[in-house]
C-alpha cells in the first residue's frame, strides 16, 4: 500500500465506523457491529484504490457507496433477515393493504391485528421480530414477484459499476425519480405519530432511546412503531405504479 492510499485509510476509518453504526442501529441484534466495520474497511481498501480524482466527484462520497456496498454484501453473505420473518412481513403488509383499501384510510394496530386474526400483542411482538425489516430491500428492486429471495442473486453481479457511470444514464435517474416520489407519497399516507418517528429518525437522525423520550413511549414501543410504519410503506410501494429497477447506486442512497 503506498503512502497515499495509507494516508486515506487511516484519515476515513471513522467513517467505517460511524456509517456501521447507523446501518447496526436498524438491524435485529444478532448482528455484529464489527463484522459490519470489517467489511467497510474492505469497501474503503477498494475506494482508495479504485477512486479516480474528477471535478465532480468527491472522494468522499465515492468512499461512502463503496463501503456501504461492502457492509451489504456482508449482511446478504449472512442471510441476516430469516426467510420466516420476510413471510410474516408479507403478512403484514397484505393486511394492512387490504384493510386501507377496505376503509380508505391507514388502519390502526387493532385493526390490523384482527385482520390477522391475532391477539394484539402477539401482532406487537410480529413487530419486535421485523425490525430488521428495511424500508426497501435490493430484491424489491428487480420487481420479480414474490420469488424474491433469489432476485437479489440475480441482481447482485451487476452492482459493480462506478456511481459516476451510474448517474451519468439520464434514464437511471429519471427512474430514481420515480421511486422517490412513490416513497415520499407512500411517507405522508402514514399516520402522524409515525410520520414523527421517522422523521425524528432520519431527518433528525435521532437513536431510539431519544426518540422514545421525544415521544413518550419506550424504545420497544420505539422499534414497533418503526415496523409498523415500514410495513405500511411497503404495502403502499407494492401497489404503486413505479417499474423501474435501479441499480445499488439508488439502493444504497435509500437505506
Amino acid at each position: 500500500m503506498s503512502s497515499t492510499e495509507d494516508r486515506l485509510v487511516g484519515q476515513y476509518a471513522p467513517l467505517v465506523r460511524r456509517l456501521a453504526l447507523q446501518l447496526v442501529a436498524k438491524l435485529p441484534a444478532s448482528v455484529e457491529v464489527d463484522d459490519l466495520m470489517q467489511a467497510g474497511m474492505m469497501g474503503l481498501l477498494d475506494a482508495v484504490r479504485r477512486y479516480q480524482q474528477t471535478a465532480d466527484a468527491q472522494f468522499e462520497t465515492y468512499a461512502v457507496t463503496r463501503i456501504r456496498g461492502a457492509m451489504l454484501d456482508e449482511l446478504r453473505s449472512q442471510d441476516w433477515l430469516p426467510r420466516s420473518v420476510r413471510s410474516k412481513t408479507r403478512t403484514i403488509e397484505q393486511a394492512i393493504h387490504a384493510l386501507t383499501h377496505r376503509l380508505l384510510r391507514a388502519p390502526t394496530e387493532t385493526e390490523i391485528a384482527e385482520e390477522m386474526d391475532m391477539p394484539l400483542p402477539q401482532y406487537q411482538q410480529l413487530l419486535e421480530e421485523a425490525r430488521g425489516v428495511q424500508i426497501i430491500h435490493y430484491e424489491d428492486l428487480t420487481r420479480q414477484g414474490d420469488d424474491a429471495d433469489f432476485a437479489l442473486d440475480r441482481s447482485a453481479s451487476g452492482g459493480g459499476a462506478s456511481p459516476s457511470a451510474h448517474w451519468s444514464n439520464p434514464l437511471n435517474q429519471l427512474m430514481a425519480q420515480g421511486l422517490r416520489h412513490a416513497l415520499v407519497e407512500a411517507i405522508k399516507g402514514l399516520p402522524e405519530r409515525e410520520q414523527l418517528l421517522l422523521s425524528l429518525q432520519f431527518e433528525q437522525d435521532l437513536n431510539q432511546k431519544e426518540i422514545g423520550a421525544v415521544m413518550g413511549v419506550t424504545e420497544g414501543r420505539v422499534s414497533q412503531l418503526r415496523s409498523q410504519a415500514v410495513a405500511r410503506i411497503r404495502a403502499t410501494l407494492a401497489q404503486s405504479d413505479w417499474h423501474e429497477n435501479p441499480g445499488e447506486a439508488e439502493y444504497q442512497a435509500l437505506l
